[in-house]
């Protein structure tokens, strides 16, 4: 019994970072696809979240929908896709601190930082909305704000994936290089 629940000890970690990716997987699967459909369109962007974006493609995102599909994409920045960055964070954190242990927590504030700057993306985003449903003519000064923002938030996922990678070629290197039980 000690010996089992030893390895359940060692092995939280891991364990912790399994069961987040599922989570994640599944929220996507279950969750993300459904509720973002409604803003969704065959042709043209589907997210301004994923891509450095200028007042026009801001403005021609929000004319390629109607205002059923705006009321949508409103009520998915304030709800969905805020959950959807809890969910990734704790995920890419996780397999972080199982890589490289709790003596490399600092190694947490990429990811951390990227779904603040993602949360505050999304409230940018919401007033560009707004300011559009209002007037029909979007700031420049938001849209600058909101890219910027996601600039930094891609560089802040570009080094969580660059430290799990280098967690990967580490784990891997151990295994390797680890002595051979007999």
């Amino acid at each position: 019994m000690d010996k089992t629940v030893n390895h359940l000890k060692n092995h939280r970690p891991l364990y912790f970072a399994i069961g987040f990716t599922l989570v994640f997987i599944l929220y996507i699967l279950f969750v993300l696809m459904s509720q973002s459909s409604c803003y969704r369109l065959d042709v043209g962007s589907n997210s301004l979240g994923l891509s450095i974006y200028n007042t026009e493609m801001v403005q021609s995102f929000f004319q390629a929908r109607d205002q059923a599909q705006l009321i949508c994409y409103s009520q998915f920045l304030k709800l969905w896709d805020v959950i959807f960055a809890v969910v990734s964070t704790a995920m890419l954190g996780s397999w972080i601190v199982y890589f490289f242990k709790s003596n490399r927590l600092l190694l947490l504030a990429p990811t951390v930082l990227g779904m603040i700057a993602d949360w505050s993306e999304n409230f940018l985003e919401l007033l560009m909305l707004k300011t559009y449903s209002n007037s029909g003519a979007i700031s420049e000064t938001l849209v600058s704000l909101g890219s910027g923002l996601n600039i930094f938030k891609l560089t802040m996922v570009g080094l969580t994936y660059l430290f799990i990678l280098v967690g990967i070629i580490l784990l891997i290197k151990t295994l390797i290089t680890r002595p051979k039980q007999v």
